[in-house]
């Protein structure tokens, strides 16, 4: 009964300890813990979204954005025409002034055409001697060939001569022969063998003659049938249309025609004016510039890519541009039509020279060429030199 004694004490006792109600937490404690836990709350919930947004730019990247490549190192360019002078002379009107824009074949500047228009009259005059030159020839042809004819007349006539000088030469012989036999006998008389003798020598030197004159015949008729192929050779084949000295004529009607056109100079597409240099009464020489043309709806960008994104860029793919000039507002869509045949710096006026020893890895860029929309750029224009961004899909083939 003893030991229960201090037993029973003991359970009483700690029974009333654990009755004894704990001393309450302060509030300020209470409002600290409140709030570190809503702090470990919001900042799983912000490491959440931070990797939900890695695991989703991870994944767009790898489904989309690593199918595109950009650059701002964009500029727009354009083939523009120099307008230069094919003629020389005074400038007497400029039709024209910088930023005016002008359509194809609009007058841009006349020069003075006094000494074109003289230079047309005078190659047109040539043209007309050219052409009766050739019809003088013609004729004389015609004149030659009656010429040749008459010769043949002339060789007739001078072989008949000779046929009858031939025949009082075989007379004349004959009578000589006949009286030389009979004068021994005394049957002719001296003075009559002198006489036949005199008779023969005539005839045979008629005879010379005779010959003599149609050789003389023979040649005039070689001399003139020479002249008629020569002339022939002229014309034969030809015609006041075809033959070379009246075309060579018409040339230089053609040229002078030209020339005097070219004192008026042309837009040669449609375009704006820029760079103008020309003023009224200036003498300009041919090739001088005196204004250059943009054409406005055939520009393209020179977009300078790095070349760690050109590995799957080809020609072809579709581009996206944007212009500093309208903003994102203003999308334009072209295409990669061609590459550079060298980075801007290999180009370059003084190029960087790398074994010097001293050099440093600096990231090249290499020039893309791409189309632009002409309806797109009609629709809102640029100029020459903007800056623009450009974005390649490379996805596409």
């Amino acid at each position: 009964m003893a030991d229960a004694e201090p037993a029973i004490h003991s359970a009483r006792a700690d029974a009333d300890r654990t009755a004894t109600p704990a001393p309450a937490m302060p509030a300020a404690d209470v409002e600290d813990t409140r709030r570190s836990s809503l702090r470990k709350r919001l900042m799983l919930g912000i490491g959440g979204l931070v990797l939900l947004g890695g695991v989703g730019y991870g994944g767009y990247y790898a489904l989309v954005g690593s199918h595109y490549v950009s650059t701002d190192n964009a500029y727009v360019g354009a083939d523009s025409a120099s307008i230069t002078p094919m003629t020389g002379g005074q400038v007497l009107r400029v039709a024209v002034a910088d930023t005016q824009a002008v359509r194809k074949g609009d007058m841009l500047v006349q020069i003075d055409d006094s000494d074109a228009r003289i230079a047309l009259a005078q190659a047109e005059a040539d043209l007309a001697r050219a052409t009766r030159q050739f019809g003088q020839t013609s004729a004389t042809s015609e004149a030659l060939a009656a010429q040749v004819q008459a010769r043949e007349a002339d060789i007739a006539r001078a072989r008949a001569q000779v046929t009858a000088a031939q025949a009082d030469f075989e007379k004349a012989r004959i009578d000589l022969q006949r009286r030389q036999r009979l004068a021994p006998n005394g049957a002719v008389s001296g003075e009559e063998l002198t006489s036949a003798t005199n008779a023969f020598a005539a005839a045979r030197a008629n005879l010379e003659l005779a010959r003599a004159g149609l050789a003389q015949a023979n040649s005039t008729r070689v001399a003139a049938s020479g002249q008629l192929a020569a002339n022939d050779a002229l014309v034969r084949g030809t015609n006041a249309n075809t033959a070379p000295e009246v075309l060579a004529a018409r040339a230089k009607v053609e040229q002078a025609k030209l020339d005097l056109s070219r004192t008026v100079i042309r837009a040669p597409f449609d375009g704006v004016v820029t760079r103008r240099n020309v003023q009224v009464g200036q003498r300009v020489a041919p090739g001088a510039q005196l204004m250059l043309i943009v054409p406005l709806n055939q520009l393209y960008v020179d977009a300078n890519f790095k070349e760690g994104q050109l590995a799957r860029v080809k020609v072809g793919q579709p581009v996206e541009l944007t212009s500093d000039l309208y903003g994102g507002d203003v999308t334009y869509h072209g295409r990669v039509v061609g590459f550079s045949g060298g980075t801007g710096s290999s180009f370059a006026l003084i190029p960087a020279q790398n074994a010097t020893g001293n050099w440093i890895k600096v990231v090249q860029r290499l020039p893309v060429r791409v189309a632009l929309d002409p309806k797109e750029l009609q629709a809102h224009p640029l100029r020459v030199g903007l800056s623009m961004d450009a974005e390649i899909d490379t996805s596409a083939k």
